[in-house]
This record gives structure tokens, C-alpha cells and sequence, in this order.
């Protein structure tokens, strides 16, 4: 059988850059080396491209970026060249083709449909959601927008953008008499809980506000009304034909599931399947399949909610290139269905291939 000529790319301008290496790792251990041909393509921290010649262990502890393992590359634009040209010293290149890109980059040009858009330029097949759906669900206004006109229950919220923020007093005045305390504080583009704070003063509220408007990059922050209970969350994946996997239950001590809470599982501890009740367990799965079409998905994703006291659920979030490690939130879910992680890999690189 001819191998699937596969490039992985990993790294990027993100603070989830560090997310990116670990996931990359894991895939590149976990993937079938017989059905595919792997172009390891890494971006720098100041955006260069290189095809990466090194082994996993470097990639994934970030010494990867030196010179013997590395090569400078560009992605072809031009269909006529579908694939990376590989620069040389002399100013030369040399092109090398692939079939598929499997995009494990997180945050900031890499699920925000930036790289989206190259990618659908080059007429090259990759894994994800398309650029527009990407955008949409990158942006938590937009989000909030989207799954509001479609009867998706979401928490009361407000945008804020840096132009009109210069009176922070009356901003706090506002969220606080429509938002009810405390308040959650979220940059509008950002992943892995940065910039996130759940405040209930003003002094917390004008701190949490210069961090998430940093970690935002585009000046512009959401604020939301706290919802009592706790989070859960549902893979998706398919294009016409849905897959839902199974629903996760966070249980956490601190205010929220912040990023060592996700990563170092830092007073934090994920259930698979949740610790609810079938009914609210399909509620929950349906929830993740109409967000999913309501967000025009494509490829995968994960849908993050709120159970509350009352047991109902309330649409938190959207994920459209989860952690990828083994035991990420997002293959442990599918592998509950009886998924095992290298089978996902080439579930999801087939439907990305049948776009």
C-alpha cells in the first residue's frame, strides 16, 4: 500500500507552544509509520519555518531548532507545487510534496484559521475545522454570538474592547450590575486558561483586565457571568457523519481549571466518562453535536460546558485542536468509545482527506 505523505507541524507563535511540542511528541510516537510518510515542519517562537530531521525526545523538550536537524522551508501557496519548498544555502529550493497536513498547533495562528486559510490556498487536505469555523470559535465573542442565535444555552456576557476601556470604573460598574460577583475576566482570543481570572472587586477586576487584554493580542476581552456547578466536556469528530465521544467531569479546588490545573493536574482531576446521570450524560452529547453544527465544524473537536445545580447545561466553550497527548481530555474520551489513540490519528487524517 502507498504511504500517506503526512506533514505534521508543530510549535508557533503562541504561549501554547510548550502544549504544542507535547502533543506533537505523543502523535509522532503513536502514529502508524507504515501508512505514512511524516514531514516533521516545525514554526519557531519568531515565526520561521523549518522541515525537522531530529528525533521526539528533542521536539518534545524544545531543543529542536539547531542547525544539523534543521532546515529552512516554506509552505507552497501555489497548487501547481502542493507541498513545502525546502530552501537552500545557495538560494536554492528543492520541493517536496505531501497529501495531508496534520496541524497540532494551539492558540495564536495556529486554531484561530490563520494557518487555515494558507493551508486552503495550497489546496493541500488537513486535519480541523475549516478557516471561518476556526475564526469563529477561536474568537469568544463570536462564539457566544454563533451558538446564541442558535438556542444554545450560554452564560450572560459582555465584550469589552481596549478603545472603550479607558474608564475601567464604569466598565466594572456596568459588568458588575449586569454580570452579577463574582465576574470571570477571559481574553476573547486566547487558549489553555491564560489571562483568565474570576474576580469580585474592583482592584482584582483592573488587574485581571490588563491581563487578559495582553494575553488577547487584539484588544478585546469577555466578560461573563460565573455559573455555579462544574464543567464537563465532549469530543466530537466527522464532517457529514458525526462521532460522539464520550463526556469528561472536571473536579477542581481552585477557582477554575487554570493551566497548571490542565497540564500539571495541579489540585485538579478529570473523570472519564462524568459522574452524571444518563440523562444529563446524552443532554450533554447532543449539547456538543449542535454546537458542532452550529459552528459549521469540521474534523474534530471539543465541546466544553457547565453543569449546574439545577442540572442544566450551559455551552462554556469550543476547542478545535484539543491537547493531543495520550491522556488529553480529547483522546481519553474517544478512546472510552472503544477508539484507541492511533486509530483517532487515521479516523481524522481519512477525514480530511474526504473533504
Amino acid at each position: 500500500m502507498k504511504k500517506i505523505k503526512l506533514a505534521v507541524i508543530f510549535g508557533g507563535q503562541s504561549s501554547e507552544y510548550p502544549v504544542s511540542l507535547h502533543s506533537t511528541a505523543s502523535v509522532l510516537r503513536q502514529i502508524d509509520t507504515k501508512k505514512y510518510e511524516i514531514l516533521k515542519v516545525g514554526i519557531s517562537q519568531d515565526g520561521k519555518w523549518y522541515t525537522y530531521y531530529g528525533d521526539i525526545d528533542a521536539l518534545e523538550h524544545d531543543q529542536w531548532l539547531c542547525a544539523d536537524m534543521c532546515k529552512e522551508t516554506v509552505l507552497s501557496c501555489s497548487q501547481a507545487y502542493k507541498g513545502f519548498l525546502e530552501l537552500e544555502a545557495d538560494g536554492t529550493y528543492h520541493h517536496i510534496a505531501v497529501d495531508c497536513i496534520l496541524p497540532i498547533l494551539h492558540g495564536k495562528n495556529g486554531e484561530d484559521g490563520t494557518i487555515q486559510g494558507l493551508f486552503e490556498l495550497s489546496g493541500i487536505s488537513y486535519v480541523g475545522c475549516g478557516h471561518m469555523s476556526s475564526a469563529i470559535c477561536m474568537d469568544k465573542e463570536m462564539t457566544h454570538i454563533v451558538a446564541e442565535h442558535a438556542g444554545i444555552p450560554c452564560a450572560p456576557y459582555i465584550c469589552v474592547y481596549k478603545r472603550d476601556a479607558a474608564d475601567l470604573k464604569k466598565v466594572y460598574e456596568d459588568a458588575k450590575a449586569k454580570l452579577g460577583l463574582p465576574i470571570f475576566i477571559k481574553p476573547a482570543n486566547a487558549g489553555s486558561s491564560f489571562g483568565i481570572s474570576k474576580v469580585d472587586g474592583f482592584e482584582e477586576f483592573a488587574k485581571g483586565m490588563s491581563e487578559a487584554f495582553y494575553h488577547d493580542g487584539k484588544g478585546k476581552v469577555i466578560l461573563e457571568t460565573t455559573i455555579e456547578g462544574f464543567e464537563i466536556g465532549c469530543a466530537v469528530m466527522g464532517n457529514d457523519v458525526l462521532t460522539i465521544g464520550s463526556v469528561d467531569e472536571i473536579e477542581i479546588t481552585n477557582d477554575f481549571f487554570d493551566y497548571e490545573g490542565k497540564y500539571e493536574m495541579v489540585n485538579s482531576h478529570i473523570y472519564c466518562p462524568a459522574r452524571i446521570d444518563e440523562e444529563l450524560f446524552q443532554k450533554a452529547q447532543k449539547m456538543a453535536a449542535d454546537v458542532y453544527r452550529a459552528l459549521n465544524c469540521q474534523g474534530m473537536t471539543r465541546v466544553d460546558m457547565f453543569v449546574t445545580p439545577q442540572h442544566t447545561i450551559v455551552f462554556n466553550e469550543l476547542n478545535t485542536i484539543p491537547g493531543f497527548t495520550s491522556t488529553s481530555r480529547y483522546p481519553s474520551m474517544m478512546k472510552e468509545i472503544g477508539i484507541e489513540f492511533s486509530d483517532l490519528i487515521d479516523r481524522l487524517i481519512a477525514l480530511a482527506l474526504e473533504k
